[in-house]
């Protein structure tokens, strides 16, 4: 390190033009080595440090871009002024003993005003605007009487950090004499109590008693500083004047000997510890017992967490923090939860990062225990062939169709939706298989009744006062009259070919035969019919019943149907392909 002149470029140019030309010359490479040798040789310590203008040592191993001042500083000499603090920067601080002023008046009070002074009440220290007295009618300026005295103007301290701390600061030491004189004024007291009382004594002749008072006196000096010397556990020492703690309080039991026998808990002299519990073949709880080990104490209430704090200060310690959990307890709980906040941060951002970088966050949500471990609380009884015999309910027989196939637009399967003996979707209330999805308006459609307004022209009052048939029913009565109609036309036919072949009064007699079992047959199937109305409101009542309440096979019947019956399922029957079919009114 070496010392280079760094001018400003101005002056630099202001040397080479003036007529002397003392302006830096360029140096030559010899001049560089030599530099260096210097450099070298100073920092070997075998030829003097460079010196600034004070006269110090400029240590040589400091580095060039330090050392060298810059060129606005206009340095012309070896300097490191330019790294210490300015003279002009440099806080002031009030010195040590520089304190407020308490109860202090200044001067006297003036009997006359003077230029300068406050209008209101005549003081030098204060303006007529910054007053504090009452307004006076005629004030001091204008009266020149009743001048106020001046106030004491506290000097402004600026205080450093141990200036701000010092608890003695601003402490008056001539107020400790008082403390003194109190005590000396006690002591001569006490002292010419005790010459009075002597006197007393000798001129009465109670030398005994006098005796006893001089011991007692001997006493109290020696324990005056002793408040509890008779607490159990406590030893006093009268030359010291310290109290010092046993071991353990005499009147408390000793550890070994809660539990004589040689089998029970393990009693260590030379460290006074038992860490096993000397009750534990009694059978009761740690907690209601006397003493129950020294591990129980150990590791009950907040011991674990000194444990833990402990192994932080170790470890913080080994890092390079200077904390202790005796010395520092507050230091170091703080820094351990800013260790700990700053740990599950860090943690938590290290997540986050790998989540948003890769993904996969759904792979971490845990499934539910029963799913994971595939354990659960329910209580089930298996039989010794693997057969459930009670606890759990029966398990719902799969189709072997396709589930949960949704076509047409629709959000729900065929057969979600049961009403009035039809099967539908739940998503549009639609009877019809493979129909299109309507949503709400084919709800409200299917909940609303239609009726059909059909009237006659020449229609009785009777029939008039009789109820509107609704679409199927007019639909299923026309099917009726054909079939009718049909079995007419049929009988008709059949008479022709027995007037034919058979005389007159066999023909006459066939036909009335045939007459009245078309009436039965007629009358069989309106029964027919009566009966599947019935069964029908049965199955309603009891599909409106829940599963539980249902009698044991209602819905079960191995009867063989008749013809009439099937006849009259038949005529009742639905055509679900029917667009009209959803208007029907039940």
């Amino acid at each position: 390190m070496s010392f280079q002149l760094n001018m400003p470029p101005s002056v630099v140019t202001r040397m080479a033009k003036s007529e002397e030309g003392d302006e830096p010359q360029k140096k030559s490479r010899e001049d560089y080595k030599k530099m260096k040798e210097l450099e070298e040789a100073r920092k070997a310590g075998t030829v003097p440090a460079m010196q600034d203008e004070e006269g110090k040592d400029i240590n040589p191993h400091i580095p060039q871009y330090i050392m060298q001042a810059p060129w606005y500083y206009n340095s012309t000499v070896p300097t490191l002024k330019h790294q210490r603090m300015q003279d002009e920067k440099e806080k002031v601080y009030s010195k040590m003993g520089q304190w407020f002023n308490k109860g202090v008046k200044k001067g006297p009070v003036a009997t006359k005003y003077r230029k300068g002074a406050c209008e209101n009440c005549g003081a030098m220290t204060h303006k007529k605007k910054d007053c504090l007295e009452r307004p006076r009618k005629l004030g001091a300026k204008f009266t020149g009487s009743d001048i106020a005295p001046d106030e004491h103007l506290q000097p402004n301290i600026t205080l450093d950090y141990e200036g701000k701390r010092d608890r003695w600061n601003g402490y008056d030491v001539d107020d400790h004499d008082k403390i003194y004189e109190d005590f000396a004024k006690i002591d001569e007291a006490k002292r010419q109590l005790k010459t009075q009382q002597l006197d007393e004594a000798l001129l009465s002749g109670e030398k005994d008693a006098l005796k006893a008072k001089k011991d007692s006196d001997a006493e109290e000096d020696e324990d005056k500083y002793a408040d509890d010397i008779d607490m159990p556990g406590q030893k006093f020492e009268t030359k010291q004047r310290i109290t010092v703690r046993n071991l353990r309080i005499r009147e408390d039991t000793a550890k070994y000997l809660y539990n004589l026998d040689p089998n029970s808990a393990y009693y260590d002299a030379k460290t006074r510890s038992m860490r096993e519990n000397p009750f534990s073949n009694e059978g009761k709880s740690p907690s209601e017992l006397p003493y129950a080990g020294d591990n129980f104490v150990r590791y009950s209430g907040t011991a674990t967490d000194m444990a833990k704090q402990q192994m932080f200060a170790w470890q913080a310690y080994e890092k390079g923090a200077d904390v202790h959990l005796q010395a520092d307890p507050t230091k170091l709980e703080l820094l351990n939860r800013e260790y700990e906040k700053k740990k599950d941060e860090f943690k938590t951002g290290q997540k986050d990062s790998i989540l948003a970088k890769y993904g996969g966050e759904e792979h971490l949500e845990a499934p539910s225990k029963q799913l994971l471990l595939a354990q659960s609380e329910d209580y089930v009884e298996y039989s010794r062939h693997g057969t459930v015999i009670k606890g759990q309910e029966k398990a719902v027989i799969k189709s072997r169709y396709e589930e949960d196939v949704y076509i047409n637009n629709h959000t729900s399967v065929w057969g979600s939706y049961w009403k009035d003996g039809r099967w539908g979707y739940k998503c549009c209330h639609s009877s019809i298989k493979e129909s299109y999805c309507t949503g709400e308006a084919g709800k409200q459609a299917a909940a609303e009744k239609i009726l059909p307004i059909l009237v006659a022209p020449n229609r009785d009052s009777s029939e008039e006062d009789e109820e509107a048939k609704s679409l199927l029913q007019q639909h299923q009565e026309q099917i009726l009259e054909k079939r009718r109609k049909k079995k007419r036309k049929e009988k008709k036919k059949r008479r022709k070919k027995h007037r034919k072949k058979e005389s007159s009064s066999e023909s006459s007699s066939s036909s009335s035969d045939s007459e009245d079992d078309e009436e039965v047959k007629q009358e069989k199937i309106r029964q027919a019919i009566a009966k599947e109305e019935a069964r029908r409101r049965e199955i309603d009542r009891i599909m409106a019943l829940p599963e539980r309440k249902r009698p044991y096979n209602s819905m079960y019947d191995v009867k063989e149907p008749t013809e009439e019956e099937m006849e009259a399922f038949r005529i009742k029957r639905q055509n679900f392909e029917d667009p009209m079919a959803s208007y029907v009114d039940k």
